[in-house]
């Protein structure tokens, strides 16, 4: 095993040898294997290990092995403790996903203060399969069959290609020493029903299941390389980015074949899971949404809006008082006394100030709001004035007006009142701009 581990370091992952590597070990035979091949071919590591503080005291007995052994070997190891129960309640989610949540936190925390280049897991071609059957199972699509990914970002799993009686053997004919997870025997977990039930039946039906299988991966991967391929030509065609939102177009959205299958691919990342209902958005009604647990998906007339949420506690107005010249929330303004007009323009308009009240008031619009544009003679509903300069819902949203008392001075970047214009007149003028 050691030398086709070599070589098979050599061939894919040849930049490891001149890297600083945290290894994840748990002390289990997988990770404690891990350790031993990194360290007979004299890499640069740095262990990592996670008590998670879920099994009493043989919980603690990780700890004190995983220190005891790379202590003895002279490896850097950072230990720490997580009160994992307390949080996943606090995070609200299952033991698992809390502990995921934990571990992969904490290993990207240590390689920035540390300096460390990328953190390596023992995953192998059994969980592979295990995570294959899981995803099957709950159903998924493509990328939930293409496994768990050698190399994803700063995470690399150099065992993917190996399976457990491998490892296993490896560690009886070396000596190597590990701790028996107790919990690994309990089919209390779906995983362990897996890999104690299902699998073991699939390798008596065909015993070239695991090289059948990895085939069977490498196809899928292929596979997906062409649907993300295919994806990033349409999503050229269909989304158009703005500054703080993309908006999908729903009319050449609609004309493809697989418009689902595009909708699935662009929003899975940003966390969307309810498909149905992103579905029936394109026949909705426009303000329909759905929601990820950091975005907005909007029905807007003929567009998807997507938009990052606004996790910021937003007033509904704010005061600016006299004598203030500068305003740096809920959007930057500096306002300043001027002895002439010059250049206005979307970006800065001159009032008088003999014809504002103080405090000035920064808010959203509001049904029934109503101004005098610029330019133009009489008034005009500031809905109609929305509707005319095609601002989509998410537009209006965060859209802010600059205000008098009750009254609109500047629809800001927009349009200014002209019952507050400064003109030839004015004795004194104001310069707001943003």
């Amino acid at each position: 095993m050691l030398t086709k581990f070599k070589n098979h370091i050599q061939t894919n992952f040849a930049t490891l040898k001149d890297q600083k590597l945290l290894l994840a070990i748990s002390g289990g035979i997988d990770s404690m294997v891990l350790l031993r091949l990194f360290h007979e071919l004299n890499f640069n590591i740095s262990v990592v290990h996670c008590n998670f503080m879920l099994r009493d005291e043989a919980s603690n007995i990780d700890e004190d092995f995983v220190r005891t052994t790379c202590g003895s070997l002279n490896i850097p190891t950072y230990i720490q403790r997580f009160y994992t129960n307390q949080l996943a309640l606090d995070y609200k989610l299952s033991i698992q996903l809390a502990a995921r949540k934990i571990r992969y936190e904490w290993f990207s925390e240590l390689l920035q203060t540390e300096n460390l280049d990328c953190v390596l897991t023992a995953h192998h071609l059994d969980d592979q399969i295990e995570t294959f059957l899981i995803n099957l199972t709950r159903g998924t699509g493509l990328e939930g069959l293409t496994g768990i990914p050698e190399v994803n970002g700063t995470i690399i799993r150099p065992l993917l290609i190996f399976t457990r009686e491998e490892i296993e053997n490896y560690a009886k004919e070396n000596d190597i020493k590990w701790r028996e997870d107790a919990s690994n025997a309990s089919n209390k977990y779906l995983r362990n029903k897996l890999r104690h039930d299902v699998v073991p039946i699939l390798k008596e039906l065909n015993p070239s299941f695991m090289q059948s299988f990895q085939n069977t991966l490498n196809h899928l991967k292929q596979a997906q390389t062409l649907v993300d391929d295919a994806s990033r030509i349409i999503y050229k065609k269909v989304v158009q980015e703005e500054t703080h939102h993309k908006k999908i177009k729903i009319s050449e959205l609609t004309q493809l074949d697989n418009y689902k299958s595009y909708l699935f691919q662009w929003l899975k990342p940003l966390g969307f899971s309810a498909w149905e209902d992103i579905y029936d958005l394109v026949n909705a009604q426009s303000g329909k949404q759905v929601f990820s647990e950091k975005y907005v998906l909007l029905k807007d007339r003929d567009s998807f809006i997507v938009s990052e949420k606004n996790t910021a506690q937003i007033l509904s107005s704010y005061n600016i008082k006299k004598g203030v010249k500068e305003v740096k929330y809920p959007l930057k303004l500096a306002i300043n006394a001027m002895k002439s007009i010059s250049n206005p323009s979307n970006a800065a308009i001159f009032v008088d100030e003999e014809k504002i009240t103080y405090p000035l008031i920064l808010r959203k619009w509001q049904e029934g709001d109503f101004f005098y544009p610029s330019g133009m003679n009489g008034k005009k509903k500031l809905s109609k004035y929305f509707k005319d300069e095609k601002y989509s819902l998410l537009d209006k949203e965060n859209q802010w007006l600059l205000c008098s008392e009750d009254q609109i001075i500047w629809i800001i970047g927009k349009r200014a009142d002209n019952r507050f214009i400064a003109d030839e007149h004015t004795q004194l003028i104001i310069k707001i701009e943003i």
